[in-house]
């Protein structure tokens, strides 16, 4: 298919576009395969260059022979095209919808892109799978790299190298797959290398209405326990559903096949709900009534804020199962895709201060998100403006990171990269020139040929001078457990995010870039003052002085 087909009327001149924060520009409306560019002949005006796969919905309103067309971002923002002329508005109309709901992924913009700066470090291969386990192979001998998905065929959405205790077998993992929903056995996630505890991941097992049972899978699981240790199984739902999955062919472990082990329910919702919140939100966010009753109400019916709460307190349970209680844990959903991976990545936040540095997010976003099969492409196909009915679009990944952002708020001085690293995750995964969140899985990846064919997004960020961007400048190394407050006073709505394209945050931004000015200029000065000090200290003993300044 040429692009060229679906592109009515390319270019249209006199169109005045309005966007957040910049003045009204006036120039020439250009469609290309991939992108809506608007540019001025006015030097000091900055271009418009939208990605079409960043539009997440258009709506048109005509008066006279005039039309304009508001565009709807995933990244939520909202723009204004004033376009002179009925059936240029409406060919320019339609010509963006059709490109922005292309269902061919090799026909997107990171197979087309070619990057003007030289990839110094290939993202694809920094953060390969053999590269973490080096790390805990220098830990511990109780654990392997085991081969057995190569091809993909034991588990579709695994990666081809997964960490499995050191004495369970290929065979046995085939035959543990079988059990465990989409082929999804247990792998490990995380080691504890204070206590040797670990974490690991898995989807539901199948055991139906009969009460199916593997015992493999109960070696492979009992396999991670030390010596009269007991361990929790944190499945992330309801125990109504978890009994209705039964009916489905799914289920949970039994008491009376894993005695070493004790399961705690915690619910984490499912992707139609999640959408469902993040609609409501944004349309909160964008109330024009000024009314703070009505907004603060909204706010509360969308209930983000009590999904954010019920991830966080999830992932501090199982932070505290593994150091505090100083016990192995498993955790599952239903798929072990969704809620599974937002639990296990922040529990690794609170637990490994590797994980709070720019680099080891980046390893925690390929172990835990990428490699791991959490569905990119299936999730973030919409964000909270489309018109079509959602089927498998969820925030889950938005989710995480906000959660994330909970935890730096709390604790600013923990995390080496700031608050812009975090929204450039979010509005990567919705619409990239880069191949890193294509496909829903590794395997997809592979098929795709992305190393070979797009740039990993972290070659980019991972030069000097782009990575500086996100460097938090409080940042001290703290090599401790950080524990998260879920109290309700404690969380707040991300404005960097839903309120970012309103003109009360840009002000709460322009705040915060003058308080971490401020806090620069303090520790600048404290050192100054404490130098002082020490030369007067100097001056006053060679004098003989004895006082102390």
């Amino acid at each position: 298919m040429e692009f060229a087909e679906l592109i009515k009327t390319p270019r249209v001149d006199n169109v005045v576009l309005h966007r957040p924060f910049m003045p009204t520009v006036e120039g020439t409306l250009c469609l290309t395969g991939h992108h809506l560019i608007l540019s001025s002949r006015q030097d000091s005006t900055e271009e418009l260059w939208l990605l079409h796969s960043n539009i997440d919905s258009i709506e048109k309103r005509f008066m006279g022979s005039l039309g304009t067309i508001i565009v709807k971002c995933k990244d939520l923002r909202i723009i204004q095209l004033d376009i002179p002329g009925m059936e240029e508005c409406l060919n320019i109309a339609s010509s963006i919808e059709a490109l922005s709901t292309l269902d061919s992924v090799s026909l997107m913009y990171p197979f087309f892109y070619r990057p003007m700066f030289e990839v110094i470090e290939d993202g694809w291969n920094t953060f390969l799978p053999e590269h973490a386990f080096k790390q805990i192979e220098t830990l511990t001998d109780e654990w392997r790299l085991s081969s057995v998905n190569k091809d993909f065929t034991v588990c579709p959405s695994y990666p081809p190298l997964v960490a499995v205790p050191k004495f369970i077998d290929d065979d046995t993992l085939r035959k543990v797959a079988t059990f465990r929903h989409a082929g999804r056995f247990p792998v490990l996630s995380y080691y504890h290398k204070k206590n040797g505890m670990v974490m690991m991941r898995a989807g539901q097992p199948l055991t139906g209405t009969n009460g199916r049972r593997c015992k493999e899978d109960e070696k492979l699981i009992n396999a991670t326990l030390r010596a009269g240790k007991r361990g929790y199984i944190i499945d992330t739902r309801t125990i109504n559903v978890a009994q209705q999955a039964k009916a489905r062919g799914g289920g949970f472990e039994q008491e009376a096949h894993y005695p070493q082990w004790r399961r705690i329910h915690k619910a984490i919702e499912r992707f139609g709900i999640l959408q469902e919140s993040l609609i409501k939100l944004v349309e909160a966010c964008n109330d024009q009534s000024h009314n703070m009753d009505r907004w603060l109400s909204k706010l509360e019916a969308s209930n983000w804020l009590t999904h954010v709460k019920e991830i966080l307190t999830t992932a501090c349970l199982a932070a505290q199962c593994i150091d505090r209680e100083g016990a192995s844990v498993l955790v599952h959903g239903t798929e072990g895709t969704d809620s599974t991976l937002q639990v296990t990545a922040l529990a690794q936040i609170i637990l490994d201060p590797g994980c709070r540095t720019i680099r080891g997010f980046q390893s925690l976003v390929e172990r835990e998100w990428l490699q791991a099969g959490h569905q990119f492409q299936q999730r973030c196909a919409q964000s909270a403006f489309s018109n079509s009915k959602p089927r498998w679009e969820a925030p889950v990944f938005l989710l995480f990171l906000d959660c994330v952002w909970q935890i730096l708020r709390q604790f600013p001085c923990s995390f080496q990269f700031n608050e812009h690293f975090l929204v450039l995750l979010f509005e990567h995964a919705y619409a990239s020139q880069f191949g890193t969140f294509l496909g829903n899985n590794a395997n997809e990846r592979v098929k795709l040929k992305l190393p070979q064919k797009t740039v990993s997004l972290w070659s980019w960020v991972n030069r000097p001078q782009v990575e500086e961007r996100f460097l938090n400048p409080l940042f001290e190394a703290n090599s401790l457990v950080i524990w998260p407050s879920v109290a309700p006073q404690s969380l707040l709505l991300w404005e960097g995010v839903f309120l970012r394209w309103n003109r009360s945050s840009k002000c709460l931004d322009e705040a915060y870039e003058e308080m971490v000015h401020i806090i620069e200029y303090n520790k600048e000065l404290q050192s100054k003052v404490n130098a002082l000090r020490r030369q007067l200290a100097q001056l006053e003993t060679e004098d003989g002085l004895l006082q102390t300044p």
